[in-house]
Parts: structure tokens; C-alpha cells; sequence
């Protein structure tokens, strides 16, 4: 559970998505909140006034009731004539032998809000309760008169007019009350609600429709202004990818408050960065010149030495110095060739390099394919995997070159079977000036190399990454991010 939620947690990953995803649960949630609202109000009201119109009705029974209870014995047919060949009453009554078998409807909380106001109110009115048949029934299955006699059996004017209007599954309320020996006084009536029986939600599929076409709304206008408030992001985002390759790239400073500030301080941001850098180019190309001239001027002074051994050894130490120096402008500047980024064919240039290095007897191997140019800057990248192939061929004696090519990232492997690096040194071996190998040590080399690939690497939005083989020896991952 802790995993799923964890995983939760991390989808979607977007701010917008996020956002969206805020807004749809907190727009559901307010129309499921609002939909239980309505629909306890509506059932509150309905409740309200199924019992007004029981009670209504409950008062007019009791005094069809009195009425007849109040007729001698042997005029209540006559009246019941009278009534069925005048037609135009909500009741259909009839004076019956035994009790009629009702086949009562399923309980509901309104049927029983229905029979306890019928209930109560014959009580005050007429001091009935227990004796009182109170049943609902639906008009097809109604038994009238006797057991056996149905109401779509008798004639229309004695109760179909009354009790067959509308839908003809409508419930009926019959009510049967002992009023002599043998005598039953049988009433029966349509609600003024026919359908208040009704078990159906009153949540119809229109008003479903409704909320869904509210959401669907409230969701596309939401979509719409997450994005424009994720637009800014989206161009600060492509601000910082672009000046990280070199290529500085302003942001408007318009919009809200918040917005003109973050690009305001990001503006300024690039201007120090790019004045640093420049700073720091003429600060070097400045040592640079002002240390050739006294490095030139020791060399021709040590010429003049009539010692050979001090002369040999104090131009070695020049030279030393020469190449010191020539090593910190390249570490610094020579990373950061000014050229412009052009489709890069790095399969034909790893060509280039391989052929190379066969002239001088060395082996070098190319496997994989490149499927697509890489937008980059030629002379910095020919720099960079020319580093990592001669790595490999001074410390491995030999180069295997993968390129493994995908839509994502363009990712090229340089792997060698020297001696490896120990896992604890790795990171050291980017650093200027670090050999990590004493077998070599004697040779010459200033352990830049690693240092510049991995400066060209990230000034082209990748990275350059060194482990050791399960076999032995070394592989340097260069990963170069395709451009979207």
C-alpha cells in the first residue's frame, strides 16, 4: 500500500497534470457534494408532502366514511347508484360482504408515511385503528367487490373513470373499514402524485447528462488556463536548456507580478553568467600573452648556458611550464569553442577517428548506426570523443566504439581492456591534472582529457560517464540528449 502510494504521489508529473488533476477532483467533488444536497432537500420536500397530501385525503375519507355510516342500511345502495351514474368523484366506493385480498406493494418509507397519516387521522376523526385495511395496489391486479372480481371487470362508469386515468400502473390506495355485520366499506383512490410510489432515483440520466457536460466544461476551461499559467514555466525551462548549450536566449518580462520578477532575475542571471565567462576568456588569453614573452626569454637565456646538463634540464623545465600553461587555457577555453551548433554526422566522424588511428598501427573497432543528425558543434565533439578514443587506445591499447541511437538520446560507448579505474577513484578521473595510472606515469599527457569531454559533453546538455566492465577494462558512456 505505502508503494502504491508513493506512486501515487509521483503521478502525474507535470504541474499541469497536477493542476488538472486538482481541478477535476475538486469540480467531481463539489458536484457529488452538491448533488447529495439536492438530493436530500428533494427527498425532505418529497416527504413534506406525500404527508400534506395524505393527511388532505386522510380528512376526506373520514368524512365519506361519516357519510355513510351515518345512511340508514338499506339507502346505502341507492346512494352508491346515485354516485356511480354521476361519475366525477376521486373515490371508488362500495359496500362488500367480506374483506377483498389486496395484493399490497413492497413497504417503502413513503407508503408508510402514507398509512400512518390515514391512520392517525381515522383515529381522531372516527376512534378507528386496528380495524382499519390499509394496502396500495396496482390497477391491473386491483380485486373489487369480491375475491374473484377484478377492476378491469366492471363497467366504466363504476370505477374505471375514477381509478384507470393516466398511467395505468399508477398505485392505488384502498382502504376497507367494518361499519355492520358482515359489511365492509370498501374506498379506494388514486393519490394526487400517481408516481410518489415511485423507487426510481430522481437522479434522471438527463441531469447526469448535465453534470458530465459541467465538468466536461469545467475541465476544458481549466485546461486552457493551466496552460497559460504553465507557459511561462514551459519558456523558462527552454531559457535555461538553451543558455546551458551556450546559446543565451532573453525571456519577456511581461505578465504577472511574480512572472516579470522570475524572468527579471533570470535575465540578469544569464547577463553575470556570460560576463563571467567573458571575463574569464580575456583573463586567460591575458596570461597567456603575458607569460609567453618571459618563458621566451628564459628559453634563450638557457641557450646561452655553457653547462649542458643545467641547459638540458632548465629547458625541460621551460617546456614544462610551456605546456602547464598551454593545459589550463585548454581546460578553460578550448571546451568552449565559439562555433555554431550544425547537424553532426557522429557516425562518419567516428569513421574519421578510426581510420586515423589505424594509419598509426592502432586498432579501433565501430559498431551501430546513427540514425538521425545530432545538432551540436562539430570541432567541440570531434575534440571530446577524440579524448575518450585516445584514453582507451594509450591506456587499453585498443577501442571498441557502440553507438546506440534512439529518438530520446543519441548514446555512444568507448570501451577499452586496460587495466580499469578502482569504483572509489572514478569521479577523481575528471578531475584536471589527475592520472590515476603510475604505469604511464613517464609519458606525456596531463590528464585533461576526461575533463574536456565532459566540459563539450554538458555544454552540449548530456553527460560522460565512466565504469568499469564486468570483464575488465573501461567504458566511457557519452549520452547526448536529442533535441525536441
Amino acid at each position: 500500500m505505502q508503494g502504491l502510494f508513493r506512486r501515487l504521489q509521483r503521478w502525474p508529473r507535470s504541474v499541469s497534470g497536477r493542476i488538472l488533476l486538482v481541478l477535476g477532483l475538486g469540480v467531481l467533488l463539489a458536484q457529488i457534494v452538491s448533488s447529495a444536497i439536492w438530493l436530500a432537500q428533494f427527498r425532505a420536500d418529497n416527504e413534506r408532502n406525500v404527508r400534506e397530501m395524505s393527511r388532505h385525503m386522510a380528512y376526506r375519507v373520514a368524512s365519506t366514511v361519516q357519510f355513510f355510516t351515518s345512511l340508514p342500511t338499506a339507502y346505502r345502495h341507492v346512494v352508491l347508484d346515485q354516485l356511480r351514474d354521476m361519475g366525477g368523484t376521486r373515490f371508488f366506493v362500495t359496500l362488500n360482504r367480506e374483506e377483498i385480498g389486496i395484493n399490497d406493494l413492497p413497504d417503502s418509507p413513503l407508503k408508510r408515511i402514507v398509512v400512518a397519516q390515514f391512520r392517525e387521522v381515522l383515529r381522531q376523526e372516527l376512534g378507528l385503528d386496528q380495524r382499519v385495511r390499509i394496502a396500495f395496489s396496482r390497477p391491473l391486479d386491483l380485486h373489487v367487490i369480491r375475491n374473484d372480481i377484478l377492476l378491469t371487470d366492471l363497467p366504466d362508469r363504476w370505477g374505471k373513470q375514477a381509478l384507470l386515468v393516466g398511467d395505468r400502473q399508477a398505485p392505488i390506495l384502498v382502504i376497507q373499514i367494518p361499519i355492520g355485520e358482515a359489511q365492509w366499506l370498501y374506498l379506494a383512490t388514486l393519490m394526487p402524485d400517481p408516481g410518489f410510489l415511485e423507487t426510481g432515483t430522481p437522479l434522471s440520466p438527463e441531469r447526469l447528462l448535465s453534470l458530465l457536460v459541467s465538468l466536461a466544461v469545467m475541465m476544458l476551461f481549466g485546461v486552457w488556463i493551466v496552460r497559460s499559467l504553465t507557459r511561462p514555466l514551459r519558456r523558462l525551462a527552454a531559457a535555461a536548456e538553451s543558455f546551458g548549450h551556450g546559446q543565451p536566449q532573453p525571456l519577456s518580462e511581461a505578465g504577472s507580478r511574480e512572472l516579470e520578477a522570475t524572468a527579471r532575475a533570470f535575465n540578469g542571471m544569464q547577463l553575470r553568467i556570460q560576463r563571467y565567462l567573458n571575463d574569464r576568456e580575456r583573463l586567460f588569453a591575458s596570461i597567456s600573452h603575458d607569460l609567453k614573452t618571459p618563458i621566451t626569454r628564459l628559453r634563450l637565456r638557457a641557450e646561452m648556458l655553457e653547462n649542458d646538463g643545467e641547459r638540458e634540464a632548465f629547458c625541460r623545465d621551460l617546456e614544462d611550464l610551456d605546456m602547464l600553461v598551454k593545459g589550463a587555457l585548454q581546460s578553460v577555453k578550448d571546451t568552449d569553442i565559439h562555433e555554431n551548433r550544425v547537424e553532426v554526422d557522429l557516425h562518419q566522424l567516428l569513421c574519421h577517428l578510426r581510420d586515423s588511428a589505424r594509419l598509426g598501427g592502432q586498432a579501433v573497432t565501430l559498431e551501430g548506426e546513427q540514425r538521425a543528425p545530432f545538432l551540436g558543434k562539430p570541432l567541440a565533439l570531434r575534440r571530446c570523443l577524440g579524448n575518450l578514443i585516445d584514453n582507451a587506445l594509450f591506456y587499453g591499447g585498443g577501442a571498441d566504439v557502440r553507438i546506440d541511437d534512439s529518438p530520446e538520446r543519441l548514446e555512444i560507448r568507448v570501451l577499452d581492456s586496460g587495466p580499469g579505474i578502482p569504483e572509489d577513484k572514478l569521479e577523481q578521473a575528471f578531475t584536471p591534472y589527475t592520472r590515476l595510472s603510475t604505469q604511464h606515469s613517464g609519458q606525456a599527457g596531463m590528464g585533461l582529457g576526461l575533463s574536456i569531454a565532459r566540459n563539450i559533453a554538458r555544454a552540449h546538455g548530456g553527460e560522460l560517464q565512466l565504469r568499469n566492465r564486468p570483464e575488465g577494462g573501461l567504458e566511457a558512456c557519452l549520452t547526448l540528449p536529442r533535441q525536441s
